[in-house]
């Protein structure tokens, strides 16, 4: 991308496109276009269309979408495939219509079966039943890739999907309802530390395995694929670290960076989701791009963010 041209990040204020948005000003890209929900709202597709007419962007991150954890995809799966369906839509057919040069959809690894086989390839889309919790979420995200794809094909639109594994970093939502895993458990082991309680309780048995990524590699990734990925065909390329650990050793790294050194309690009366999640990130190494941030640095710098500026409970 040059320098000038002019770039829209859908999603700005979220937790990844917050980090594209650091990400692009570090590298010197000035012609940002960024809009928040109250100046347009990206399910109305009358709206967006104007946005489009009016601000004519040359490249676009779509990473707005509605998101959490497993209690709020459960909870409302209603308004997850509703809004992520309106708001990916509305952009990327805009996107097309108004000559824009690429895009790059960002979705999550959740729209892989299951019980794909570990680890998980981009060829393991639609070859099996997926995670009820988020299946919502996830068939939104799988029409996603679908459509791009499709105006590939058609119309040859020139997009990108990227499908990441699970983030984390500064700027997460902590809230206990919405947040996903990592900053759930900081946040309940920082006031369990703080209120002094001799003991923690966390859903499930603590056994599945999950992959981690903090969200500046995938700023870091998303970039490099705008730049460097053809998207002449819509390809979906995985981002992840290609390593896991399971729940427990997950809790137990949290608790210690944070500082907790209390009972862990695993409820196991409560749902664990999806018993392991780790993807194959041979395609987008092969392109020349890997994480670059070890895990037990990132949480630290997360924990340290949330003490200072996330809102966390005083002692």
């Amino acid at each position: 991308m040059e320098k000038d041209a002019r770039i829209y990040v859908a999603g700005h204020r979220g937790l990844v496109g917050g980090a594209i948005l650091r990400r692009l000003r570090q590298e010197g890209f000035q012609n940002l276009i960024t809009r928040t929900h109250g100046e347009l709202d990206l399910t109305r597709q009358d709206g967006v269309e104007a946005f489009f007419v009016d601000q004519t962007p040359d490249y676009v991150f779509l990473a707005a979408a509605k998101v959490g954890g497993i209690v709020a995809n459960d909870s409302y799966s209603g308004e997850f495939i509703r809004d992520n369906l309106l708001i990916q839509t509305n952009v990327i057919d805009a996107a097309y219509r108004n000559g824009v040069r690429k895009l790059v959809f960002l979705g999550s690894t959740c729209i892989y079966p299951k019980f794909a086989e570990q680890p998980m390839r981009e060829d393991a889309l639609l070859t099996g039943k997926l995670e009820p919790t988020n299946s919502a979420y996830a068939v939104a995200k799988i029409a996603g890739i679908e459509m791009c794809q499709a105006y590939a094909k058609q119309y040859g639109f020139n997009s990108l999907c990227l499908m990441p594994t699970n983030l984390y970093g500064p700027g997460d939502n902590f809230d206990l309802e919405k947040s996903h895993v990592i900053p759930a458990l900081m946040r309940k082991a920082h006031e369990a530390k703080i209120l002094g309680d001799a003991s923690m309780t966390v859903w499930g048995t603590g056994t599945p395995r999950r992959e981690f990524l903090h969200v500046d590699d995938m700023a870091d990734a998303t970039l490099y694929c705008m730049q460097n990925v053809d998207g002449s065909t819509g390809e979906l390329l995985n981002v992840g670290v290609g390593q896991e650990l399971t729940i427990r050793e997950l809790v137990e790294t949290v608790c210690d960076v944070v500082g907790f050194e209390g009972e862990l309690i695993f409820d196991s009366s409560k749902p664990d989701g999806t018993p392991r999640k780790l993807v194959d990130v041979s395609l987008l190494r092969d392109r020349g791009w890997t994480a670059r941030i070890p895990f037990r640095d990132g949480l630290a710098e997360t924990y340290r963010w949330y003490v200072e500026e996330g809102g966390a409970l005083r002692a």
